[in-house]
């Protein structure tokens, strides 16, 4: 984890699978006028050890690393991580912020707004090989469904070339988190307010998740980017900063 000096509360950024923190890029300095950012690379990504964890115990790592309190802001399965720590430590964790968030990625049978475990069954069949080819196809797959896709799609890219790749194994646990975490039944657990940022057309974590998952948190609330695919941080940076600078505004005035 690293820290980025900023004024204000703490929000610590949590990347999703396969890209690390420099994901974060475009609106690092536009939030740090009103937060004191945390840049997470989870174990793997980065320049951060590689270490076998489970999705609760790489959650308990990272409330470890942090102050108290703390807003956690996750996308894709950072948004998992950021419910599961949430769950762990009500009074650390002071709100959430859920981008293109859900509370299960794979499809179950009371669960259809999700991917078939076929996709990540295919994921995890290249990524030892072809690491580098596994994840320039996941970020055209991301990207999908987007009005802005191709300039996406060279961002991020562009941000892979920029770091190290993940530790092959670091993107394997990711696949295994991704299959085998439903947090449904648990979300009854979480106290603080939660934002939950998505957009309209996301390919990955289907709109419907999404929508369900504002619905089952206590205070959740949905801001719903037309237009737009698994990113809407990237797709409209300024209009996701303005809403988590007025979400914490809110949350202090409580």
């Amino acid at each position: 984890m690293r820290l980025i000096a900023g004024d204000g509360p703490d929000l610590a950024l949590i990347h999703g699978w396969g890209l690390g923190s420099v994901v974060w890029q475009p609106v690092v300095e536009p939030l740090a006028g009103s937060w004191r950012l945390h840049l997470v690379d989870l174990p793997g990504y980065g320049r951060t050890a590689d270490e076998p964890t489970s999705l609760a115990a790489c959650a308990e790592s990272l409330l470890a690393s942090l102050p108290a309190p703390v807003t956690l802001c996750g996308w894709s399965l950072g948004g998992l991580l950021a419910l599961r720590a949430a769950l762990l430590a009500p009074q650390q964790v002071g709100g959430l912020i859920l981008i293109g968030s859900t509370p299960c990625f794979v499809q179950r049978p009371d669960w259809p707004a999700a991917q078939p475990a076929s996709l990540l069954a295919g994921f995890a069949d290249s990524v030892g090989q072809r690491p580098a080819e596994t994840l320039q196809r996941f970020v055209a797959l991301l990207c999908q469904g987007d009005r802005q896709a191709r300039m996406l799609t060279r961002m991020l890219l562009g941000q892979l070339r920029q770091e190290p790749l993940p530790s092959p194994a670091a993107l394997q646990r990711g696949l295994d988190w991704l299959r085998d975490t439903d947090l449904r039944p648990l979300l009854p657990g979480i106290r603080c307010r939660s934002l939950l940022v998505h957009g309209e057309d996301d390919s990955l974590n289907p709109l419907a998740a999404a929508s369900w998952l504002a619905q089952a948190l206590p205070g959740g609330r949905i801001e719903i980017f037309p237009g737009t695919g698994h990113a809407p941080f990237l797709a409209d940076p300024a209009r996701c900063v303005e809403l988590i600078n007025q979400y914490g505004h809110a949350t202090r005035a409580h």
